[in-house]
């Protein structure tokens, strides 16, 4: 048993406290998979926890980070073996299973999901959970029935994470997007990700009416709040929102009426006992159905000792498209 490098936070008189540290081998917790670490990746979740703006550590001490990428070392577990390569996002990772934002991490083998033929670990930790929750929300839109010839697709907080991946996976699946953004410096990044239109967060964030003018089929949210209760109000009937974020706050100043008198379906998402199935899913449309050049352009590489000061970023909306993290 040895020590490795990780992202440790504790709890604290008030508050909990964060520091880049080396951590003891023999302190991981119960998994019958030990996996090497490679990449990792920066969500939202991850900056409120290094950041402690929000009580998402439930576990004391806790290495933070919910998405990982790398090589199995040691595997109990019958599916896996040595050297298998292999993705993991949520079950608690970060929050109250030790996370990724290590050297090694220990997990349950029933958790993983192998890396899709023709990624590279870095790309998927490129789309990490951000990516996987777009992927999840195209899918639940495309159950619904939806298809491109039925109308324009909105997609908010379109430069970040989760957006930006719908954005370009709605796109080359030949949807219209319409891109709502609150950085409309983004326009020209958000159309070289294939947005139709751009329009300005504003739009979106006065108060709701019961019903407004028809304006898209459907769409995907991460912002929650009078964001999605604009949103609701203004789909077009029978279409549907898949959300999957609050930014904006854990709110919905909405009404029935979408729902009652359109026909309207809101459409939850959740990316982190998603099962492991529909995981396996979201995971081969993402290598089939995002461009990798598209995912190259969004993509930004910070070090492990980064980390903490870009988790401020991400809270503030300062976070442009998705970052990886070099652990190994």
């Amino acid at each position: 048993m040895g020590t490795f490098k990780a992202i440790r936070i504790d709890k604290a008189e008030k508050g909990t406290t964060v520091a880049l540290t080396q951590f003891d081998e023999a302190e991981l917790m119960d998994g019958d998979v030990t996996v090497r670490v490679e990449w990792s990746t920066l969500n939202y979740k991850d900056g409120l926890a290094v950041t402690g703006k929000a009580p998402v550590v439930r576990r004391f001490p806790m290495i933070a980070g919910i998405d990982l990428a790398g090589t199995v070392e040691q595997s109990s577990h019958p599916q896996w073996k040595a050297g298998d390569k292999v993705v993991c996002n949520g079950w608690g990772m970060g929050e109250t299973h030790l996370g990724a934002y290590a050297e090694k991490a220990r997990v349950k083998g029933d958790w993983l999901v192998r890396l899709p033929e023709g990624m590279s670990a870095r790309e998927a930790m490129a789309i990490g959970t951000a990516g996987y929750t777009a992927m999840l929300a195209v899918l639940a839109l495309e159950k619904h029935g939806l298809a491109p010839d039925q109308g324009p697709i909105v997609v908010t907080g379109a430069a970040g994470g989760v957006g930006s991946v719908a954005t370009a996976v709605l796109s080359k699946l030949g949807y219209h997007v319409i891109a709502s953004t609150g950085r409309m410096a983004e326009a020209g990044y958000l159309k070289d990700l294939g947005a139709a239109e751009v329009i300005d967060r504003n739009e979106l964030s006065g108060p709701a009416k019961p019903l407004a003018r028809e304006r898209w089929a459907g769409g995907i949210d991460s912002v929650g709040s009078t964001t999605l209760a604009n949103l609701l109000s203004m789909t077009k009937y029978g279409g549907a929102v898949a959300a999957c974020g609050l930014a904006a706050g854990m709110d919905l100043p909405s009404s029935v009426a979408p729902f009652i008198l359109r026909g309207v379906c809101l459409l939850g998402i959740d990316s982190v006992m998603c099962p492991i199935e529909l995981r396996k899913t979201a995971w081969n449309r993402l290598a089939r159905d995002l461009d990798r050049r598209k995912l190259t352009e969004i993509t930004h590489e910070i070090g492990l000792d980064e980390v903490i000061g870009a988790g401020s970023k991400i809270l503030a909306g300062q976070v442009r498209g998705r970052i990886v993290v070099k652990i190994l």
